[in-house]
């Protein structure tokens, strides 16, 4: 699951792309302006932004040349959304550092094309294989667990950290390495959260006898055993 900020003052069209970023398996974070904007990345750096170029405070082409300004938030993947068409305004757009820009009216398939696209980009490893280790099978595109033909369900964060474990077997994380690439470079929470996810998930794998792949290492944090860890083509 990708967390996605949706950065869009009108409120219906806001919603609308919230529900289907949502159905389609994303975590998703609202923003009217560009302060509120600047205040959910502050807090928590998501996978990619929708980015609406007219804004009530900042433009979108502002925002994005300040994000890219900021060595915290460089490789922060952004699709611009404007009613702009002319090429001159898409030049501008992709100069101020967009990585795809779309524009209005466009259909939810598209946006979630591009939305795929910009993340295999940015990220290859990102969300779209599945990953097996004995009867463990994660697969992200679906957003499904299971075992042994069973169905693990799990919140989307103990997903994210499962799926994260998975496709990194055999190192140990530190909670702070956790926080970073599972959370997201989260500012605010304290690093024993990830504590409790953990016992989280344990808790899920538990019926399914995978509670034990997720090993704790005294001191330093965890990791996963490998047991045959692979992705499924």
């Amino acid at each position: 699951m990708s967390r996605v900020l949706v950065v869009e003052d009108e409120t219906a069209i806001a919603e609308l792309l919230a529900l289907n970023l949502r159905h389609a398996g994303h975590d998703v974070a609202l923003a009217g302006d560009a302060a509120q904007a600047q205040l959910e990345v502050d807090a928590v750096l998501p996978d990619l932004v929708v980015l609406d170029w007219m804004l009530p405070d900042l433009s979108g082409l502002a925002l994005a040349r300040r994000w890219r300004s900021d060595s915290r938030t460089r490789e922060l993947p952004i699709i611009m959304l404007t009613a702009r068409s002319e090429e001159t305004d898409k030049i501008a757009g992709l100069d101020s550092g967009a990585d795809d820009y779309l524009t209005k009216p466009f259909s939810t398939s598209e946006l979630h094309a591009r939305i795929r696209a910009v993340l295999r980009r940015r990220a290859p490893e990102a969300l779209e294989q599945a990953v097996r280790a004995g009867d463990l099978l994660v697969d992200p595109a679906t957003h499904r667990v299971s075992a042994g033909g069973r169905d693990v369900h799990m919140g989307p964060t103990e997903f994210r950290l499962l799926h994260f474990l998975m496709t990194h077997p055999d190192r140990v994380h530190s909670r702070k390495q956790l926080l970073d690439r599972v959370w997201g470079d989260h500012v605010f929470i304290e690093e024993r959260t990830v504590d409790v996810h953990v016992k989280r998930l344990r808790d899920a794998l538990s019926p399914v006898n995978c509670s034990t792949m997720i090993e704790t290492v005294r001191g330093v944090g965890y990791r996963f055993a490998r047991q045959a860890t692979s992705v499924v083509a």
